[in-house]
């Protein structure tokens, strides 16, 4: 096997692994709410959590973790866009939408991702480009438009709100990229932005839950250990694809996502969506394979 083949081959492993990992948390995310754990709370639990046990693994191979003043702006700023917003956002918008459409809005990052990186001039896009960003937002608005489950009745202003999300992560994927510390560790930067993140959410979920936020994650202890084990897992390989593979191509997890959520949400939580949702999601795929196909310069 050659270099380059062996370099595609570990990328595709990475994408798939770490899409899937992501993907399971939106159930687990379901089976939260349903617990009564408040969404900051829980994503207080997913980046904390995840944070020490990558502290754990850094500490153990004796690894340094930079202070200065370029990694902390990396943290809060990685941290802010890539795991406080869209984590909010998700969690709020599960129980009003379901598992598996909220995953679905994952599969419009890449769409996003491009566009991003197309108004800050990092890449010119040909007319499949331009096509691709055309179906996205149509596919988009046929979801937008959809009931959510059936026999449910999605909000339309979460569906609007829920937009926010690939959008967030989109321009994560961008800054990660760009801003991304001379001497920068997969490792080190995941603890950092998880730990920065975990602040965040920590203000957040007092200032918007009460005064014991907390408690619900002990009153559900395996399903948080569950979610904390997913997300340390995740973060560890979502950074080394980070490195590999690019924003764009990182930004393609959501299909692995979405899929994993939408088998694990209808086969084993029930949930059921309508045809014109499934064909919402096709029309944004169609978009996705234009973008990717697209010989515009970079």
């Amino acid at each position: 096997m050659t270099s380059s083949s062996s370099d595609r081959a570990a990328a595709l492993a990475l994408l798939v692994s770490t899409g899937f990992l992501i993907g399971i948390g939106f159930p687990l995310g379901k089976l939260a709410a349903q617990a009564g754990i408040p969404p900051a709370a829980w994503s207080f639990a997913i980046s904390g959590g995840g944070a020490l046990v990558i502290l754990g693994v850094i500490l153990a191979r004796r690894q340094r973790i930079a202070w200065d003043r370029w990694h902390l702006r990396y943290y809060l700023v990685a941290g802010s866009l890539s795991y406080v917003f869209p984590n909010l956002l998700i969690y709020a918008a599960i129980p009003r939408l379901g598992a598996g459409l909220t995953a679905i809005y994952l599969t419009l990052s890449p769409i996003m991702t491009l566009t991003i990186s197309i108004v800050m001039g990092l890449r010119r896009p040909g007319w499949l480009g331009f096509a691709g960003i055309a179906l996205g937002c149509a596919g988009a608005l046929t979801i937008i438009l959809s009931k959510g489950e059936l026999g449910g009745s999605a909000d339309f202003a979460w569906a609007m709100a829920a937009l926010l999300i690939p959008l967030s992560l989109a321009g994560g994927n961008v800054y990660r990229t760009l801003d991304w510390p001379a001497g920068g560790r997969p490792l080190g930067l995941a603890m950092g932005s998880n730990a920065a993140a975990a602040l965040c959410l920590f203000v957040a979920a007092l200032a918007w839950d009460g005064a014991m936020p907390f408690a619900p994650l002990l009153a559900a202890p395996l399903l948080t250990l569950g979610q904390i084990a997913v997300s340390a897992a995740m973060f560890a390989l979502f950074f080394r694809l980070q490195v590999v593979g690019g924003p764009v191509y990182l930004s393609q997890i959501g299909y692995v996502a979405a899929a994993t959520s939408l088998v694990i949400g209808t086969f084993l939580l029930g949930e059921s969506y309508a045809f014109v949702t499934w064909m919402g999601g096709l029309v944004i795929v169609a978009g996705v394979v234009a973008t990717t196909l697209d010989r515009g310069r970079k």
